[in-house]
């Protein structure tokens, strides 16, 4: 009785040293006898109890890994630069299991991630040379771009893919940053001039190109103030002429009532000038000389009106 319970205390105890189970984005590495022997992939597994032994449990999923290098540009500032590099164990299957990438992920390299940052330095420090300060900051995710692909072609070979490579910061020297900052401010009052300059240049233009278009308003007021003068004078002398009067005697009876008109004007406006009328209508250039400079007088006299005969 007694061996029968150890016998069945014996087959679960073997039983239950022969069952294990992965989990998801986890792979197991069994070896027999010291050698390898297998991959199991995620799920309830079997090994021969005390010849076969998990020799590795590796993890499929992304890892990031951060650090800090220094390098120095082309035009001798060195930065340092902050790295964020993410990576993954390769599940490439492979022609055979030993050169599958989990197999290669544990068996080739001990520290995978001590040889991948080394990579990753020695990639950064011979880009980064080949540029300016300026180009580093404006180009550093195609330097990343460049270094990630050569590193992860590199460390293919070690069972392990590269995801991405991120330059996530730079920093310079505390003497290099003021400088920078000094020529930005600078750089930023000279936007700012420029800007004042422009719009005031722009109020210039809009100001004159204003004047202009109120200019040429203002002639074609005048312009067309003169053509209705000018077609009242034209009406006036043809109502005159079509009473039977002859054309001379037209013009000096229309000049006669265009005299009156400018009387009654002077009368209205309340200046006091006087004004020499002559009696006979055919002296009225001397007459209305007079009226001009009567009218553009700055000073207000009595207005009187006298008839001079000739």
């Amino acid at each position: 009785m007694i061996t029968l319970i150890a016998i069945i205390v014996l087959l679960v105890l073997l039983g239950w040293m022969s069952l294990f189970i992965v989990p998801q984005q986890k792979a197991v590495i069994i070896e027999r006898l010291g050698k390898f022997n297998r991959v199991t992939g995620a799920g309830l597994r079997i090994k021969i109890p005390l010849i076969e032994v998990i020799a590795a449990r590796v993890d499929l999923r992304t890892r990031q890994e951060e650090f800090a290098i220094d390098a120095k540009t082309r035009d001798n500032v060195t930065v340092t630069m902050a790295i964020a590099a993410q990576y993954r164990v390769s599940t490439a299957p492979g022609a055979t299991p030993q050169q599958s990438g989990i197999y290669r992920s544990y068996y080739m390299l001990a520290n995978p991630v001590s040889q991948m940052r080394s990579y990753l330095i020695d990639a950064l420090r011979s880009s980064v040379p080949q540029y300016t300060l300026d180009e580093v900051f404006d180009k550093k995710d195609a330097i990343a771009s460049d270094v990630n692909r050569t590193v992860s072609d590199l460390m293919v070979d070690y069972g392990y893919d590269v995801v991405s490579t991120l330059i996530t910061s730079i920093d310079l020297p505390s003497d290099v940053e003021q400088s920078m900052n000094r020529i930005n401010s600078a750089q930023r009052e000279k936007e700012a001039a420029q800007s004042l300059a422009e719009a005031e240049r722009i109020k210039v233009v809009t100001e004159a190109r204003a004047r202009a278009e109120a200019m040429e308003q203002a002639g074609r007021g005048i312009a067309a103030q003169r053509k209705a003068i000018a077609d009242g004078i034209s009406e006036s002398l043809a109502v005159i002429k079509s009473s039977g009067v002859s054309a001379t005697e037209a013009n000096q009876l229309f000049i006669f009532t265009q005299w009156t008109d400018m009387m009654s004007e002077f009368a209205r406006n309340g200046r006091q000038t006087t004004v020499v009328l002559p009696s006979d209508f055919s002296q009225t250039a001397s007459m209305f000389e007079q009226m001009l400079v009567a009218n553009g007088a700055e000073e207000e006299s009595e207005f009187v009106i006298v008839e001079k005969d000739e």
